[in-house]
Order: structure tokens, then C-alpha cells, then sequence
């Protein structure tokens, strides 16, 4: 098992209003694991309050819960769920949380030396608020860097 515990922060970077809150906010963040042969699985925790930022904006407080479950096959191929549930304290108790169900595969590649993870997923969110996408694709290119 492996874990590690920190502070998550949320800078107010947005350049549309739409798009994020005008809050600078702050909480914890824990992340869990366990690995097991081809099977990696646990879960990221952080829950996250406003401290400053726009006074005529709504205050912050959400929760993120990102369980996962990773099953290596061979080639570097894999099967993965890391569905991320959120949950926004300041709505309404029916647009409250966000959950997704579903998942996807991907691989790891190399583009020359350098070690890259491809993935795509998609969820159905079975949990939503009123004006919440039915549905999200992620699609995720990540540069690795090993020791």
C-alpha cells in the first residue's frame, strides 16, 4: 500500500467568469493505493474551501472523489475506471453531486525515448444536476518521466 496526504489549492485562473469561481481556495488532498500483480486500484480524497477571492461570488466548498482501478495487460495495454465524483456543498441538495459510471483502456507508448500514457474513457453520469452534461469523454495524452 502506498499513500500520501498534502494541500490542494485552487488558484482563480479562469478568463471567463463561466468558467470558474473567482476563489482562492485551499483543503486537504489523501491519495491511496494498493498494487497487486496487473491489478493497480485505491482512490485520490480532497475536499477543498475558498478563502479569498471575488466577494459578489458564490463561496467554494467541494468535495473530489476519484476512485480508481487500473488492470495492466500485456503490451502495455490497459483497462481502467477513475471515475472523479464531485460534490458541490453550496448547491441544492438535488444539484449537489456529480456521478459518473463507466470507464475505458489505453497504453503505453514510447515516442522515441520518452515514455507516453494514451487513454480514452467514457462515463455516464448517473448522478447530476439538473443542468449537467449526460455524458463526458476524456481523452488523455501524458509525458512520463522516470527516474
Amino acid at each position: 500500500m502506498i499513500w500520501g496526504a498534502g494541500p490542494a489549492v485552487a488558484v482563480p485562473t479562469a478568463t471567463d467568469s463561466l468558467l470558474g469561481s473567482k476563489k482562492w481556495s485551499a483543503g486537504p488532498s489523501v491519495v491511496v493505493l494498493v498494487s497487486e500483480g496487473p491489478l493497480v486500484a485505491g482512490g485520490l480524497f480532497r475536499h477543498i474551501w475558498s478563502f479569498a477571492g471575488d466577494r459578489d461570488r458564490a463561496s467554494v466548498n467541494q468535495t473530489l472523489i476519484q476512485p480508481f482501478v487500473n488492470y495492466n495487460l500485456p503490451g502495455g495495454f490497459y483497462l481502467v475506471t477513475a471515475p472523479i465524483i464531485t460534490g458541490n456543498w453550496s448547491a441544492g441538495s438535488g444539484d449537489r453531486w456529480v456521478v459518473p459510471v463507466g470507464g475505458g483502456g489505453g497504453k503505453i507508448l514510447r515516442l522515441g525515448k520518452l515514455p507516453v500514457n494514451v487513454s480514452v474513457q467514457a462515463y455516464y453520469n448517473a448522478v447530476k444536476p439538473d443542468l449537467g452534461a449526460d455524458w463526458s469523454l476524456r481523452l488523455q495524452f501524458q509525458l512520463l518521466f522516470p527516474k
